[in-house]
């Protein structure tokens, strides 16, 4: 199967909701069966909308993932998701998201207000969806945890734990407790997957050597492996379009 046959759409957050939002999005499998797929690390945290064949709208919320795992997409049932920064996970997600590596949680029915409806119109889904999440943004925040963030995208898990702590004004020792006790993983392992997620769109693109902050090509194959499963080679061909994140990434 193609990925011709998968409907994708994906659409920034307003720039209020950045901070937390990475991105609102929907697949659609427009095949008569399930489309395989390997999900893999990407360090984002998903809330999926969709329906099911017990409830008109079921809300899950998917923890980080740290190896990639079979999943599938069903055919002709709307996906909508909402993929949140880690920000998010303490002051606006309803869930602790230390427990979750690897796996997800259902969510309650009606959650920011979505149910069946909204699936059908995806433009519809986003606006409503930001508006909901406007209203529950915190007053105040941690300045060194929103600054440690900021760095911590913008240099794609390039930059050194010593450095992420030197910037935000706050110790390697208690950040890597946050991160522990708050996402279930250290910031080094975050951080990797990062640098991992950003070298997708060189390999897409037929570039199979280090462009991040890799120590060598050694190194480059070795993460590639522990986070697809596969080598570089393997990864960027992508066969069967099964690594649907690859897929949806938008060719250069």
């Amino acid at each position: 199967m193609a990925f011709s046959d998968i409907e994708h759409r994906e659409c920034p957050p307003p720039p209020a909701l950045a901070e937390f939002v990475e991105s609102f999005w929907m697949l659609v499998n427009h095949a008569d069966t399930a489309q395989p797929m390997v999900l893999i690390p990407d360090g984002r945290i998903d809330v999926f909308f969709s329906e099911s064949a017990t409830e008109p709208c079921q809300v899950t919320l998917r923890g980080l993932d740290t190896r990639p795992s079979a999943q599938g997409i069903p055919p002709h049932r709307p996906v909508f998701a909402i993929s949140w920064k880690l920000l998010a996970a303490e002051y606006v997600l309803p869930v602790r998201l230390a427990g979750l590596l690897e796996t997800g949680c259902p969510l309650p029915p009606g959650y920011l207000g979505l149910g069946a409806a909204d699936l059908r119109d995806f433009d519809g889904f986003c606006a409503k969806a930001a508006a909901r999440i406007a209203q529950l943004l915190p007053t105040e925040m941690d300045a060194r945890k929103r600054k440690l963030f900021q760095q911590l995208y913008a240099s794609n898990g390039a930059l050194p734990v010593g450095a992420l702590a030197k910037a935000a004004g706050w110790s390697s020792r208690q950040i890597n407790r946050y991160f522990t006790r708050q996402f279930g993983l250290s910031l080094k392992a975050y951080a990797n997957i990062l640098r991992f997620r950003a070298s997708l769109p060189h390999l897409k693109a037929g570039r199979l050597f280090p462009e991040e902050n890799f120590a060598d090509q050694a190194h480059f194959i070795r993460e590639i492996k522990k986070y697809a499963g596969v080598v570089p080679k393997e990864l960027a061909r992508n066969q069967d379009d099964r690594f649907i994140q690859l897929s949806a990434l938008p060719s250069r």
